[in-house]
């Protein structure tokens, strides 16, 4: 039996935020440069772009086979914490700390800081190594003091986490500082226990110093800002995957709809061969940086029986003082960049 979306996660519903990009996400290239314990499990999987998952009856030299960042049962003073570098410079809006299947050993509290470091402050953090069953060596300790990372803007003050189970493992927290470009993470953990993955939403912010005008680059990439800000469905997955740097692997990782309930019984085709349907899907996208648009490129490789018949792409100039313009609407503000075109199944186009 299927469950509906909102018994899936939380009983509450999901902040606007968790809309935007994952900053933190492996695939996007975040990676973790430090960590004070990885006994039960190592800080990597934080990272994962996976929903975590459980392994009934599988344990492993340390212990329960957990997938995600499990630290021992602390015997000393302190607490546990570990330096996250961003998949990509950017501002912060807020984090998912999804404590999926840690139950009775997922963290008490936690809270985030933040940082915009330089290539010689990162290059003091010592090299790390990712290993279960280990801790952060004395001189590693010593070495990484040095870096101040106790002192970073706190962006998420200590806020109590939730059990690992399906109606609480989500704990939506903003960020104190939603507007300050950051490069680099500081998650702690009091004082010790398990996370599964640790999103961090917000966009990418771009170097505009090192982009030359004449250049030409995907304006809508995430790596270069772009940000998916409305959209009229996301059944089957979210469009904020159109803009993603990385290569598809499946149909999980584009957007699809759910069929609509007022499509006609019988379709018909129209004169330019596009099919008469009522309405349409859309979504809607910011811009990384301004620009003038060159050519398009629309990927279905993964799309077979369930491709889209027709595409249109149009576009606007919007101050930042200027409210986005209704995208369900036609006319201006908006101007056609690409008019409606027939799509072919698990295909590419450059036009």
């Amino acid at each position: 039996m299927a469950l509906r979306p909102s018994q899936i996660a939380t009983g509450e519903s999901r902040p606007r935020f968790a809309e935007l990009n994952n900053l933190a996400s492996e695939k996007l290239g975040a990676r973790i440069l430090f960590a004070t314990d990885d006994w039960f499990a190592v800080a990597e999987n934080l990272l994962k772009d996976s929903e975590a998952e459980w392994r009934e009856g599988e344990f492993t030299k340390c212990g329960k086979w957990m997938d995600g960042w499990e630290t021992r049962r602390k015997r000393k003073p302190g607490h546990d914490w570990c330096i996250i570098k961003l998949g990509v410079a950017g501002e912060v809006a807020g984090v998912d700390v999804d404590t999926s299947f840690f139950t009775g050993n997922y963290v008490p509290r936690v809270s985030l800081q933040a940082a915009t470091l330089t290539k010689e402050e990162e290059n003091l953090i010592p090299k790390r190594k990712s290993e279960m069953g280990s801790e952060a060596l004395e001189k590693d300790l010593v070495a990484v003091a040095r870096l101040g990372s106790e002192k970073w803007q706190t962006i998420i003050p200590i806020t109590e986490a939730r059990p690992g189970y399906r109606d609480t493992c989500h704990t939506f927290l903003p960020s104190l500082c939603a507007s300050t470009r950051y490069t680099h993470l500081r998650l702690n953990v009091y004082p010790d226990g398990g996370i599964a993955r640790l999103r961090v939403f917000g966009r990418a912010l771009p170097d505009v110093t090192q982009v030359s005008p004449s250049k030409v680059m995907d304006l809508v990439s995430l790596r270069n800002g772009g940000v998916c800000l409305a959209y009229s469905d996301a059944h089957y997955g979210h469009p904020r995957n159109l803009i993603s740097p990385w290569a598809p692997v499946n149909m999980a990782d584009g957007w699809e709809t759910a069929r609509r309930l007022d499509r006609p019984s019988i379709l018909k085709e129209g004169a330019d061969g596009v099919l008469q349907v009522a309405g349409w899907e859309w979504a809607l996208f910011k811009l990384g940086l301004p620009g003038t648009v060159k050519g398009l490129e629309v990927d279905t490789y993964f799309f077979k029986g369930n491709f889209p018949d027709s595409c249109r792409v149009d576009g606007c100039f919007v101050s930042d003082k200027e409210e986005v313009p209704d995208p369900a609407l036609d006319g201006a503000p908006w101007l056609p960049i690409l008019p409606s075109q027939k799509v072919t199944q698990r295909g590419e186009r450059r036009i």
